[in-house]
């Protein structure tokens, strides 16, 4: 076991009982006011420090919370210097929305533990303007936010007020500073893990080298919805109406992260069950050095949120104790995964089937990246990759963006693969494989 450093964000509902949510309201268009302030400074020239003291001096909120929320601002600011030469825009003033609230705990607000369990929360909507009242949420949330208020290798670090879902609510940061999570080297189950623009292939391997199970999780619509996004965004911009760019820009970035944070969720559950697994990814960090297919392939490769998914599985992973590793990603959707054959060319792969131009086996593209990824892990362990001839079935399973998974569908013809393919038995293979896919596979819930 190794020791890390985690930090969860825990989202609650207010139940306000003294003040009111008009004090929240204005609270959070103070801190409108206070970060579109930092922007226009900013455009005009000021330095950061003075800037800082200015508009900290000027604001109506505790010292502590007009701080942070100028730290924000200018954190959207240097993520524009940065990618300004990738065509970010500035970020744009916010005319309508609210902004969000940035408290430091036992300074801008305060959370208090009950004997009865319930925790109530006292928020500094402005210097000697409180909002008190009780916590709702999930029932996970509030045990772990109990125990950072308890223990003293937790603690609770900063909140944010919100207006979401047509009601206030309150995201509060828990750090557990000595998070216990297993050693890479005594992992019994290795999983590779293959992320594509419109699946993610899982294939769970023992130290022998068998199979033990295999799954693709399909999201189709985050692709779909993300076209949609740019398509939006380029109209607008062609007829000149670059004040609602950012609007669309920001609807995108939730949608996908609301999306990309399911899709992890059901990942790492299907990895717990397993015995002391280990996820193992491709490591992808100089993936868009290398690639250049043509300006619309390179658009949708470049944008996709490759190391966010995988940063949510990791971080899921760790707070269930289950360590995270990469490899060389160097062909291995390409390479044959069958150990006495390894033939490597481009041609083995077309879409989502691969058939290897030298010994005939063919899978499922994605699955059998995912199985290559162990391999090398393997490899990059001691250098000893054990034998595999075949795979088993392979299960597909589509993520909707509802929030139901999906039934499992069939995967073409098959020659010595192991790809389960529905004849005419069909309908009572995939009923037993929705009950299975029950215990492996849970369905994505909001």
């Amino acid at each position: 076991m190794q020791s890390s450093k985690l930090t969860q964000t825990l989202s609650f509902g207010l139940d306000i009982d003294t003040g009111s949510a008009d004090d929240l309201q204005d609270s959070c268009l103070e801190a409108r006011r206070i970060r579109n302030e930092t922007n226009r400074l900013d455009k005009q020239g000021w330095d950061w420090k003075e800037l800082k003291s200015v508009v900290v001096d000027n604001a109506d909120h505790v010292k502590n919370t007009s701080q942070l929320i100028v730290d924000k601002a200018l954190g959207e600011i240097e993520t524009y210097h940065d990618n300004k030469d990738n065509n970010w825009g500035r970020p744009y003033p916010y005319i309508d929305g609210l902004y969000p609230m940035v408290m430091n705990h036992k300074e801008g607000y305060r959370l208090f533990l009950e004997d009865d369990d319930t925790i109530r929360f006292r928020i500094s909507a402005a210097p000697r303007n409180h909002v008190k009242g009780e916590l709702r949420g999930n029932p996970e949330h509030f045990d772990r936010v109990r125990t950072a208020l308890t223990y003293d290798d937790w603690r609770v670090g900063t909140a944010e007020v919100i207006y979401k879902h047509d009601e206030w609510r309150l995201h509060v940061t828990v750090t557990h500073e000595y998070h216990k999570v297993a050693s890479k080297t005594d992992a019994d189950t290795i999983v590779g893990v293959d992320v594509n623009e419109d699946c993610v292939a899982l294939a769970a391997m023992n130290r022998n080298g068998s199979v033990m199970d295999s799954v693709v999780i399909e999201y189709p619509e985050i692709k779909e919805q993300r076209h949609e996004f740019f398509t939006k965004r380029k109209r607008m911009q062609k007829v000149g109406q670059t004040a609602f760019d950012l609007v669309v820009q920001t609807e995108e970035r939730d949608y996908v992260h609301d999306c990309l944070h399911k899709v992890s969720r059901q990942v790492v559950n299907w990895v717990s069950q397993f015995t002391d697994p280990i996820i193992v990814f491709e490591d992808l960090k100089d993936m868009r050095d290398s690639i250049d297919y043509g300006t619309r392939m390179n658009r949708r490769l470049h944008s996709l949120p490759f190391a966010a998914l995988r940063d949510m599985v990791s971080y899921k992973a760790a707070w269930n104790g289950i360590p995270s590793d990469d490899v060389d990603p160097e062909y291995t959707s390409q390479q044959c995964p069958r150990t006495e054959c390894q033939h490597t060319s481009r041609s083995n792969r077309y879409k989502k089937r691969f058939k290897c131009g030298e010994c005939g086996f063919q899978d499922h593209a994605d699955r059998k990246a995912a199985v290559c990824v162990v391999q090398e892990w393997f490899g990059k362990q001691d250098g000893n990759v054990p034998s595999l001839e075949t795979l088993p079935r392979v299960w597909k399973v589509r993520w909707a963006a509802s929030g139901r998974g999906g039934a499992t569908d069939s995967h073409g013809p098959v020659l010595g693969s192991g790809v389960h393919r529905h004849g005419t038995s069909a309908q009572d293979s995939q009923s037993r494989v929705r009950e299975e896919l029950k215990s492996v596979a849970p369905a994505v819930q909001d």
